[in-house]
């Protein structure tokens, strides 16, 4: 039937899969990786602390403190390859980040949750940036009220900018992709509200 699917919600989304280019893509991951100090959090569960199933970092401005998943993120300083992305980030995006989660998923059995970025620091609309360097991995969007899915393949040099009510009304992950070898790391660059 046509215009049956036309009143499906949408995320506000800007997509951008070729932001940079596979060698600078490259050559960017391997410096980050190098450069950053990279650690593994522990969550809680109901069947207690458990690892994050994969490596983070948090850096920023001195003052961009952010607390998720009961953990709490004092920055590191900005490293320069992280710094440089961040830049073209807001040039790109239009908006000023002071800080960055970096999750680095070591293989395919790496993944994140369903969860929406909405601890109150982030803003009623925050705009987050995220960055993609090396193996591909889905990223889901799930519709809180609807259920509905949108999935995109998050490849090596892809930009993907959440805004609006995105965190309001979708939830993301990134599953297990068991197959998926290569490593990948991603940034999200965030404006933190400073704690006083």
């Amino acid at each position: 039937m046509p215009g049956l699917f036309n009143d499906l919600p949408a995320p506000d989304v800007d997509w951008y899969p070729d932001w940079i280019s596979s060698e600078i893509a490259a050559a960017t991951l391997a410096r980050i990786v190098g450069e950053v100090a990279w650690k593994q959090d522990t969550m809680m569960t109901p069947a207690g602390r458990v690892p994050l199933p994969r490596l983070t970092a948090w850096q920023g401005d001195p003052d961009a403190v952010y607390v998720y998943s009961g953990i709490r993120n004092v920055p590191d300083p900005w490293t320069p390859a992280v710094a440089e992305l961040k830049a073209a980030a807001e040039a790109t995006c239009g908006a000023r980040f002071n800080s960055v989660l970096l999750n680095r998923y070591r293989s395919g059995n790496d993944s994140m949750g369903w969860h929406a970025d909405r601890e109150p620091e982030l803003g009623a609309q925050p705009v987050i940036a995220s960055v993609s360097l090396g193996s591909a991995r889905t990223f889901d969007l799930k519709h809180n009220r609807t259920g509905v899915v949108q999935s995109y393949g998050l490849k090596d040099g892809s930009l993907l900018v959440m805004r609006g009510d995105t965190q309001a009304q979708w939830r993301h992950r990134v599953p297990k992709e068991p197959r998926v070898q290569g490593e990948r790391v991603n940034l999200t660059f965030r404006f933190v509200t400073p704690r006083r």
